[in-house]
């Protein structure tokens, strides 16, 4: 039996448990979890938790976490990322470097947030993303989140930003978020 935590750097288009399953394959073991979820589209550092480790999860999960990401500015789709169906577009007009530093710096602190459609959230013991694909409605409450740090670390065509945050603060979401500041809505890359 193994016992301990693997840094995994995730590559684009695995899910969180994606990778969960292939390290329990690779190393014949039964007992392994993760400790938050990547959306399939980000890439990073995902920590995985190996046997006797596993029981580590509860004090890890609750961490603060860091994220690099990009808003591409003007579309708008269903999943909130590149996958998505266009489902609005917006022109984006005048976003000088000052009004989006202000944007962003307007984010830091306590907030409410409503997590994506397109995620693993359990509602009445069902993802969030299962109602998504069927179709169907759901009422999704929302959380309370914060943001300790925002910092644009470059502006063109895109917008990207590093973000220090609270457990449960959906990227996709603050991206869409700081879009609407702005005048316009994205698309998370």
């Amino acid at each position: 039996m193994i016992n301990g935590v693997i840094i995994v750097n995730k590559p684009k288009n695995f899910t969180s448990q994606d990778v969960v399953s292939k390290v329990k394959k690779v190393l014949n073991e039964k007992k392994a979890g993760h400790t938050g979820t990547l959306d399939p589209m980000a890439t990073g550092v995902l920590p995985i938790l190996v046997g006797n480790a596993t029981k580590l999860s509860k004090y890890l999960i609750e961490h603060n976490k860091t994220y690099v990401a990009k808003i591409k500015l003007g579309q708008k789709t269903d999943t909130g990322d590149v996958e998505g169906t266009v489902v609005e577009e917006k022109p984006v007009i005048d976003i000088s470097l000052d009004k989006v530093e202000k944007v962003l710096n307007s984010f830091i602190g306590k907030q409410k947030q409503i997590p994506p459609i397109y995620s693993a959230i359990k509602i009445n013991g069902k993802k969030l993303y299962e109602y998504a694909r069927n179709g169907e409605k759901v009422e999704i409450p929302e959380r309370e989140i914060e943001i300790y740090s925002i910092k644009l670390l470059q502006l063109n065509e895109e917008i990207e930003f590093e973000v220090s945050c609270s457990k449960g603060t959906y990227i996709r979401t603050l991206c869409e978020d700081i879009a609407k500041a702005l005048g316009t809505v994205r698309l998370y890359e």
